[in-house]
């Protein structure tokens, strides 16, 4: 099946700058895509920290498992993805085939199992052909390269289009760049879907710190995106700092979260896992509106934020969206159904600049047909203000269309 293009997608694939210390590969295991990459490798050199983050689903993947038993060393060396198979609820096989892959890896780079990362995204229950998967990830190891848009569609699977960003910052005079990737289109509800991002930096960060970082970035871009309300076994973001560019005699690395030197370094941080965050829900499965729910004037940020994913993971809302059908009823129901304290009284609710509620009443300025219009365009903003304190909270996703029943019926053709 030819994929199309998501009109969302950016125009261009972005210039991504150069990572020092990481050596990026890709391969054809030719198991589940005829004709494309579907491994992807990372190399990094010694010393590289990494930190992660990975799905709230009772049911995880046996990648995860691995990732977040390794990650607790702070180190890493390499990075391996392999695309079409998530090795998710594959029992006691599942564990081998996750042995075979670090082995074989551990083998090559002549380095601990415990600094390799293995991530996987796909049809969970399906087991990964091992033999062509491990020739496939061997031939990939032996590349040397940094060919980021290559790298970024290896790791796709329903994606219509490669997402990735970058970004470079300057500390103690040395260029710094930061790079990353990402795939994502349908299960995506990331309390961290299926998700997958990687970043890769050559600042000199202690894996603790880049740890709190990740942790901090996380709530406003891939905790605050949606596409259809599910979260995926394999969910999985990683971030890994080869010191590289600040490898020079008496520049200290960064080991503490007060360092001035971070102020930078987590705005262009912020920027990419935001960038990256979005992209996934410009490309969700059908999708042909990019929705912001912004709610505040919430008892708190926590009740904010679940009004928000109401509203934005509402099949209702999506469909009327999807249909540029004003019809903000929706948009009250799903508020409601947070169970969240709210005053209609003190409701008040834009669609873009259209103020439709005011003090809980229809605005005697909302005018349905300017609403409409606005809605006709492919970014839509909800705006809900619910005057009863300071939570406020950001959430992004899609509208809901006939695309989405397709592509998800012909999943498995």
């Amino acid at each position: 099946m030819i994929k199309k293009i998501s009109p969302l997608a950016p125009k261009n694939f972005p210039k991504i700058p150069k990572v020092k210390g990481v050596d990026l590969g890709t391969a054809k295991s030719g198991v589940k895509y005829k004709g494309r990459s579907d491994i992807f490798t990372a190399i990094f050199d010694k010393g590289t920290t990494v930190a992660g983050s990975f799905t709230q689903s009772k049911i995880t993947a046996e990648p995860v498992d691995f990732c977040r038993k390794n990650i607790a060393d702070g180190n890493a060396r390499a990075l391996v993805v392999n695309a079409g198979f998530a090795n998710a609820f594959t029992g006691a096989k599942g564990k081998k085939i996750n042995k075979s892959i670090a082995t074989n890896v551990k083998k090559i780079l002549k380095c601990r199992e415990k600094d390799i990362f293995i991530c996987s995204t796909g049809v969970i229950g399906e087991q990964i052909p091992l033999r062509p998967t491990n020739k496939a990830i061997s031939q990939s190891l032996k590349e040397s390269g940094s060919d980021w848009k290559q790298s970024s569609k290896a790791i796709t699977t329903t994606d219509t289009f490669s997402k990735a960003s970058g970004r470079k910052i300057t500390i103690d005079g040395h260029e710094v760049s930061i790079a990353g990737i990402a795939k994502g289109s349908g299960m995506i509800s990331p309390n961290m879907a299926t998700m997958l991002a990687f970043i890769f930096t050559d600042a000199a960060i202690d894996s603790r710190v880049l740890q709190t970082l990740l942790n901090l970035e996380l709530r406003n871009s891939f905790n605050a995106i949606t596409v259809d309300s599910d979260t995926s076994t394999n969910d999985t973001v990683l971030v890994f700092a080869t010191g590289k560019a600040m490898d020079h005699g008496n520049v200290r690395p960064i080991s503490r979260t007060g360092d001035p030197r971070l102020i930078e370094f987590r705005k262009a941080f912020k920027e990419i896992m935001h960038d990256l965050a979005i992209q996934i829900v410009k490309d969700g499965e059908g999708a042909s509106k990019l929705i912001h729910v912004k709610v505040s004037g919430a008892e708190n940020s926590s009740a904010a934020k679940k009004i928000a994913r109401s509203i934005a993971d509402s099949p209702l809302v999506k469909t009327a969206i999807g249909a540029s059908d004003p019809n903000w009823g929706r948009i009250i129901m799903a508020m409601g159904k947070a169970r969240e304290s709210i005053q209609s009284r003190k409701v008040s609710l834009k669609i873009g600049k259209n103020l439709i509620l005011k003090n809980g009443e229809v605005s005697r300025s909302y005018s349905e047909a300017k609403t409409k219009k606005y809605m006709e365009g492919s970014e839509i903003l909800i705006d809900v203000e619910l005057g009863l304190a300071n939570g406020d909270s950001d959430i992004w996703t899609c509208d809901l269309t006939e695309g989405y029943i397709r592509i998800n019926a012909d999943y498995r053709s």
